[in-house]
């Protein structure tokens, strides 16, 4: 088992930034893909980025491309979120997902970060 917790949400203007932190504890030795999703009152869940711990790749939904940024930090297991140049569009709840090697989907997720952006 694997266990995510978030922090760093909370409550912004737009053009600002935010930084979220995914804690991740348990078997994280069987996990290779880290995500980040969303979702905003009334709409479905989406994928914001990925990184691939053996594949060493990253990538984004369009709509947040050049602005977020995800990164991890093997030394603490976490992997983060930067946010930067914050829209109203974004306020949502932000959910750390975790995959195991050969998954295709989230096998694991944390308890979601509200993200509030106002305008």
């Amino acid at each position: 088992q694997v266990q995510l917790v978030e922090s760093g949400g909370g409550l912004v203007q737009a053009g600002g930034s935010l930084r979220l932190s995914c804690a991740a504890s348990g078997r994280t030795s069987s996990i290779d893909i880290m995500a980040w999703f969303r979702q905003a009152p009334g709409k479905e869940r989406e994928s914001v980025a990925r990184l691939s711990r053996i594949g060493g790749w990253t990538n984004y939904a369009d709509f947040v491309k050049g602005r977020f940024t995800i990164s991890r930090d093997n030394a603490v297991n976490t992997v983060y979120l930067q946010m930067n140049s914050l829209k109203s569009e974004d306020t949502a709840v932000y959910y750390c997902a975790a995959s195991s090697v050969s998954s295709v989907r989230p096998d694991y997720w944390g308890q979601g970060t509200q993200v509030t952006v106002s305008s």
